[in-house]
């Protein structure tokens, strides 16, 4: 006797249900298929053996990953070793949905897997019904627990994407080829619009970008003089040119044109102009990023013409994957389908064809030379998917032997043997890589040493602030030196105002003894403060009382002065 054991992952857990006797032949039956969706009638087939619950969100994740990539968790390992039966009479049959985790398990366990048939006919079912089989799991808690595990597993997989930097290739070799159609349509646009200005300059001028910033520079074609023919020279950089483009401009036959439409046309081409400009920077920067992670293909084909091919095929991965002679039709499908649909030639090259071999071989040696290149592209490829560090040391090498091969068809001069050529390009690879390998454990030391350092200054941070603090004392002295200088001047400032205000009346005096009383109750009141602080107070105070005592002697020589005026 059989016994079926059905497994099922669910976000929420791990679920092992046994099914009752079941026909295999009657499941297909329609009436059967219908009785799946009724609760009722799939409870009485299926019963709940086991269920084990994830521990978090985390460990979720991490069984679903294991379970996409084919490969049994140690979760799922002890969840079937303790809850599957596998002795006695009965022999147990486990049902799995994914074949590749069926695949494994089976090693694992040494047991007998189901993966079709009724199978998948239970998982249907169980599917629709889990919430409502497993006690205390109610459905909205299961599609939040299906949710929160979809956002993070989507997530991870964007994160942790292994074609992310080829990614980048793929839309910029996409942009740059919209960037071609579009600035060749504008350039057309722009030679039409201002052809009826200036008809003659389509024919001086044939590059669609140096059209578009000579109508830019031009303008109105009557202004044109001697003057500007400097600035001519400048964008055409052919004196012969310019002469001629001022020339014509003098015996031009094109039509007058309002400044408005002038406007309009500068303006125009210099969106032009600036997405021509912005062409050639992400070109520049489709170079950087095939150095990074296809120096060998960049060396070997092209930049242009490898990150064609790695778009085309998907990944760098997928074009490492491919054979040689998928890649030499890479990009020719049409023409490969429709040749075995006519049963015509098949095509000897797709996009290899933009690379310089093929066009510099003869005719009768296209195709050769083509199933060469494609042979040495796939080396290429291969070895920049799956060498740890980066080098152009072999696609250097490839291409060598792409040159020797055209020379070898051309003059009949045998090129080197592929062993030799080989040998030497591991020898300097390994070289290059070593050199690569120290600067960059030379980068992390310096970037681990100035870690350290800030980790030092962040805990060094209170003795800092004391020190500071001491250097805030021994600075004093310094101040308490201004300090008394900016007094003298305030003193020597009061005494000639002194000196005027003879007529002072007693009043006042009064008034600066209350205000000495004032400030003698200050000191005593703020007796808490620091030595240092008192210690600036009392001198400034000092300083201060000075004039003031030197203020009450002037009106008695100006009684004295009197008095002997008097008498005189």
């Amino acid at each position: 006797m059989v016994v079926l054991h059905v497994l099922f992952e669910h976000a929420a857990g791990y679920a092992l249900f046994a099914v009752k006797e079941v026909e295999e032949i009657g499941m297909l039956l329609p009436q059967v298929e219908a009785s799946v969706l009724n609760i009722g009638k799939f409870n009485s087939m299926v019963s709940l053996a086991a269920f084990f619950p994830f521990k978090s969100a985390q460990a979720a994740l991490e069984n679903m990953n294991a379970i996409s990539e084919g490969v049994v968790h140690a979760d799922l390992k002890l969840f079937l070793e303790t809850n599957l039966p596998r002795s006695g009479k009965k022999k147990a049959v486990l049902g799995v949905s994914d074949s590749k985790v069926g695949a494994a398990l089976q090693e694992e366990f040494d047991i007998s897997i189901q993966t079709g048939g009724v199978v998948a006919e239970v998982t249907r079912g169980l599917r629709l019904h889990f919430h409502s089989l497993v006690k205390g799991l109610t459905g909205q808690a299961a599609s939040k627990a299906q949710l929160g595990l979809g956002h993070s597993y989507s997530r991870a997989k964007v994160k942790f994407n292994v074609n992310r930097a080829d990614n980048m290739i793929i839309q910029s070799i996409a942009l740059l080829d919209q960037l071609d159609k579009d600035i060749n349509t504008f350039s057309m646009r722009v030679r039409e619009w201002y052809g009826y200005h200036f008809p003659e300059l389509v024919k001086i001028v044939s590059d669609n970008s140096m059209y578009c910033r000579l109508a830019q520079l031009i303008g109105n074609r009557k202004e044109l003089s001697e003057e500007s023919l400097e600035r001519l020279e400048e964008v055409v950089m052919d004196s012969a040119k310019a002469q001629a483009i001022l020339d014509a401009s003098r015996s031009s036959m094109g039509m007058d044109i309002s400044p408005i439409d002038l406007i309009n046309i500068e303006r125009f081409s210099n969106r032009v102009v600036s997405l021509a400009g912005y062409r050639l920077e992400l070109q520049e920067y489709l170079r950087s990023r095939m150095s990074q992670v296809a120096p060998n293909l960049a060396a070997l084909i092209g930049e242009v013409v490898g990150a064609r091919l790695i778009s085309h095929a998907g990944s760098l991965t997928n074009l490492a994957k491919y054979p040689a002679s998928t890649v030499q039709i890479l990009g020719a499908e049409k023409a490969l389908f429709r040749a075995l649909k006519t049963r015509g030639n098949t095509p000897k090259y797709g996009l290899i064809f933009h690379s310089t071999f093929i066009g510099r071989a003869a005719a009768k040696n296209k195709g050769r030379i083509s199933r060469y290149l494609a042979n040495k592209c796939t080396i290429a490829s291969r070895i920049d998917c799956f060498s740890e560090v980066p080098t152009s040391v072999f696609g250097d090498k490839l291409r060598e032997q792409v040159e020797e091969r055209l020379s070898f068809y051309e003059t009949g001069e045998l090129p080197r043997k592929n062993v030799d050529v080989m040998k030497e390009a591991v020898k300097e690879a390994t070289d290059v890589a070593a050199e690569i390998k120290r600067k960059q454990e030379k980068k992390e030391k310096k970037r681990k040493k100035r870690e350290q350092k800030m980790k030092e200054l962040e805990a060094n941070g209170d003795t800092n602030g004391d020190v500071e603090m001491e250097n805030g004392e021994a600075d004093t002295p310094v101040a308490k030196k201004k300090k008394k200088k900016e007094a003298e001047e305030t003193a020597e400032a009061e005494e000639p105002a002194a000196e005027n205000g003879a007529a002072e009346t007693p009043g006042k005096k009064k008034k600066k003894r209350k205000a000495e009383a004032e400030q003698a109750a200050e000191n005593e009141a703020e007796e808490t403060e620091t030595p240092s602080k008192k210690k600036k107070k009392i001198k400034t105070e000092s300083v201060e009382a000075e004039p003031a005592d030197e203020s009450p002697e002037t009106p008695v020589t100006e009684k004295k002065k009197k008095k002997k005026k008097a008498a005189e």
